[in-house]
């Protein structure tokens, strides 16, 4: 991006303070600097320093990949590296990642980057996919893509309204905290896809846990999920994965799981 293409610090400062529904005094206090010296960066009246500018961004929550594009504006050099998840020096991040999926069988567990693409996954997943269509099996697997779209897990989930507008909250909670655009695309996408009578409908009351209800040759396998992610994240690949690990919602789904991972090939995950 050349200089006179680049948004300056002032505009991205604004948006994201938009984003997050703060006032000037609101942020300022949050951050101890004045009212008046903040509605200066943002007008362009005065610029950061690379302190400010990283003390901002971690007031309003800005995703590392954005603080670069913070640090750029502001004239300064990028601080956070964004790394293959082969990388060397993600050796110890990345058998984190495999040791966790393993230990998580027979229980399905996924690692996924930011757009929800799937990076790895454990024994207990290929089984729960056999018989999809070809096309949506092709790296990068969207998992979203892939759970919706009517030639996916979509004819196969029993609770489709249910998981739908879940699986919509969580998407839409993602664009609003990082403004992604790929992000703001996929929803587009999924939203277009054809769906049954009644399967857009919003769940009438709000449940406490909303499981992933799947019809098998063998019955069906009702899934709760819990989220993972690193916790004090430096480098933006590992910032941006989280690890998607399912539990069995009742006995029946339990000794599903188990069968259907006895039955699958020995091996490393994925």
């Amino acid at each position: 991006m050349t200089a006179g293409l680049r948004a300056p610090i002032g505009s991205l400062l604004r948006e994201w303070r938009q984003r997050r529904r703060l006032s000037q005094l609101e942020l300022a206090l949050a951050a101890e600097v004045s009212a008046r010296h903040l509605s200066f960066l943002e007008t362009g009246r005065a610029m950061p320093s690379r302190e400010m500018v990283l003390r901002l961004a971690e007031r309003l929550e800005v995703p590392l990949r954005e603080r670069n594009r913070w640090l750029t504006a502001a004239g300064f050099a990028p601080m956070f590296a964004e790394r293959p998840l082969d990388d060397p020096a993600l050796r110890n991040a990345r058998a984190a990642v495999e040791q966790v999926l393993r230990a998580h069988e027979p229980c399905p567990a996924l690692a996924l980057d930011r757009h929800w693409n799937l990076v790895s996954y454990n024994r207990a997943v290929p089984p729960l996919l056999a018989g999809l269509a070809a096309d949506l099996l092709v790296p990068p697997v969207n998992v979203l893509r892939l759970s919706l779209h009517p030639r996916g897990l979509a004819p196969r989930i029993l609770n489709l309204a249910a998981w739908r507008h879940h699986l919509f909250a969580r998407l839409r909670q993602q664009i609003a905290a990082s403004g992604d655009a790929a992000l703001a695309a996929l929803h587009d996408e999924l939203s277009a896809y054809p769906v049954a009578p009644g399967t857009a409908a919003a769940p009438a009351e709000p449940a406490v846990l909303v499981p992933l209800q799947l019809a098998s040759p063998e019955g069906t396998l009702s899934l709760i999920s819990t989220t993972m992610v690193f916790g004090t994240p430096v480098d933006i690949t590992l910032a941006e994965l989280a690890i998607e690990t399912f539990f069995p919602a009742d006995a029946a789904s339990a000794a599903l799981l188990r069968r259907l991972v006895d039955s699958a090939p020995a091996g490393a995950v994925a």
